[in-house]
């Protein structure tokens, strides 16, 4: 069965996209790949926390009561539930992050920011809003900035 045609701005649909909308797609690609690679490296030679760690870590701040169970920060951080596991393995190891069980459910496991996982978290977000400011806030105007957004949203299924 072939894919659906993507609407066009017209409202008509094609089977292909353009080569306009292809160019495109990849410069997206391209950008954000290149953001994402600096901010990594950036944080491992600054910090020594990989991006994923840095975005649980984020995630887990800003959660009520500093913790979320392990399916939610799996989809929170855009991780497989066994890719999660590893990394709060790691994190708990470094005393960043605890694990418990969820009261009200005998299988259910929760992650908790720690104290020094703030901590850690509190330094790191020097390097990486630095990072933010210059791969990416710097090379935009607020028109840009504004469009970007507008445009980000339309795209978030």
């Amino acid at each position: 069965m072939a894919a659906p045609a993507a609407p066009t701005g017209s409202g008509r649909r094609r089977a292909v996209p353009t080569p306009a909308e292809l160019a495109s797609w990849r410069s997206f690609l391209r950008a954000h790949s290149g953001i994402t690679k600096a901010l990594e490296v950036e944080l491992e030679v600054e910090q020594r926390l990989s991006l994923a760690a840095y975005d649980v870590l984020v995630q887990l701040s800003e959660a009520p009561g500093h913790r979320l169970r392990m399916t939610e920060l799996a989809d929170a951080v855009l991780l497989s539930r066994s890719g999660v596991t590893r990394l709060v393995d790691r994190l708990e190891r470094a005393a960043l992050v605890t694990r418990s069980k969820v009261a009200d459910d005998g299988r259910g496991v929760s992650a908790e920011l720690t104290v020094a996982g703030y901590e850690r978290l509190r330094v790191a977000a020097v390097t990486h809003m630095r990072g933010i400011r210059e791969h990416f806030a710097d090379r935009l105007d607020d028109a840009d900035l504004t469009a970007l957004e507008r445009i980000s949203r339309k795209l978030v299924p």
